[in-house]
């Protein structure tokens, strides 16, 4: 079982149930009947695969995900520890986007690169998260300890410990951590 479940996937499933992860029907349940699970199960093997046959295998599961699903997140795509697909549907990535550990992304999501003024790509830090339809685009950093609110939109560096909400984005910083009570389970050091 420790081919299928390896510890990248092992701690991306813990974020779903905490210590109830190591059940072989969790496992099983979460790979079949939940479809965010399913879309990092396959992207977690496509982008760790060394063996071309192999990757070639994940892949195709991760392309048939994909249709299902609704999430196109490359297996180029830079994401730490700890990656939940809150709800899934209409979720897209950019290939080059770096995110940190203990990551939430919800439906409708869009992190993407941006031409002209704000042009590049977006790193995120540990422990985000980005609710509904939220759009994160162009050359934006966003700190650690951010709630991106439902339908923000975010083309500028966010500091740690902040709140972004609206479109255009407006930032209201916090004293502490606004993502305590949204990053269920969170990954340890």
């Amino acid at each position: 079982m420790e081919l299928f479940f390896n510890k990248a996937i092992l701690e991306d499933l813990y974020r779903y149930e905490g210590d109830g992860c190591k059940s072989l029907f969790t496992k099983l349940r979460y790979v079949f009947c939940v479809p965010g699970f399913t879309y990092i199960f396959f992207f977690r093997h496509v982008s760790q695969s060394s063996n071309k046959l192999t990757r070639l295998f994940w892949n195709i599961c991760l392309q048939f995900t994909k249709i299902i699903t609704h999430i196109q997140i490359p297996p180029t795509t830079s994401i730490g520890r700890g990656f939940r697909i809150v709800h899934f549907g209409h979720i897209v990535v950019n290939p080059e986007v770096i995110i940190g550990k203990n990551f939430n992304i919800s439906q409708g999501c869009l992190i993407g690169n941006a031409q002209g003024k704000h042009e590049g790509i977006p790193i995120i830090g540990d422990n985000v998260c980005m609710n509904a339809n939220a759009i994160i685009v162009g050359n934006a950093k966003i700190g650690n300890n951010v709630l991106i609110a439902p339908g923000a939109f975010v083309n500028f560096d966010v500091p740690d410990n902040s709140i972004v909400i609206g479109n255009p984005g407006r930032v209201i910083p916090r004293d502490s951590s606004p993502t305590s009570k949204y990053i269920v389970y969170p990954l340890r050091d």
